[in-house]
């Protein structure tokens, strides 16, 4: 099982922004969450990514309890948020390697920047400035910060990116 959520709920003051949901997602598949705003998709996301804690309700990722093992379960996920937090004045490759070190990749990090640079298609946007890229390679960029150190379960919170758009840049 990678992603296991029983009984998750969160609350903010009067306000139930999740409300007593469950779900099992297995290797290999896709899950969308739809809904109006304010249903409690992001909320839902983040509880799973471990970067706000749930009000009551279990959420194992990859066999890791996110309460008593978020390093764990930090390890096997890669997230996009909505807004993709960047630094402008930073180029596509070093902050590719920046990221690389945060996830302690260094001894195999330039090989696979390069893989994830080819793969969102990245290639002619490498050394420019992040300021200086179009919404759309900064979602680019985005994917392939989430995808660097090879989790075995990606968030992705309203990506822009299609897969066909992928698909194209990786050909």
């Amino acid at each position: 099982m990678s992603v296991k959520v029983e009984h998750l709920t969160k609350i903010y003051g009067e306000q139930r922004a999740v409300d007593d949901i469950s779900f099992e997602l297995n290797p290999g598949h896709v899950l969308g969450f739809l809904g109006p705003n304010g249903a409690g998709k992001t909320t839902t996301m983040k509880i799973i990514s471990c970067f706000i804690p749930p009000t009551e309700g279990e959420v194992n990722v990859c066999g890791y309890d996110i309460r008593h093992d978020s390093r764990a379960v930090r390890k096997n996920i890669g997230y996009l948020p909505e807004h993709n937090p960047l630094y402008p004045e930073m180029y596509v490759r070093e902050y590719l390697e920046f990221v690389a070190g945060l996830h302690n990749r260094a001894n195999v990090h330039r090989q696979r920047i390069d893989e994830m640079i080819d793969l969102t298609g990245l290639g002619a946007e490498q050394n420019k400035k992040i300021g200086q890229l179009s919404k759309g390679y900064k979602q680019r960029l985005g994917l392939a910060q989430a995808m660097l150190h090879d989790p075995k379960v990606l968030i992705l919170d309203e990506p822009a990116l299609t897969r066909t758009s992928l698909r194209k840049s990786a050909t």
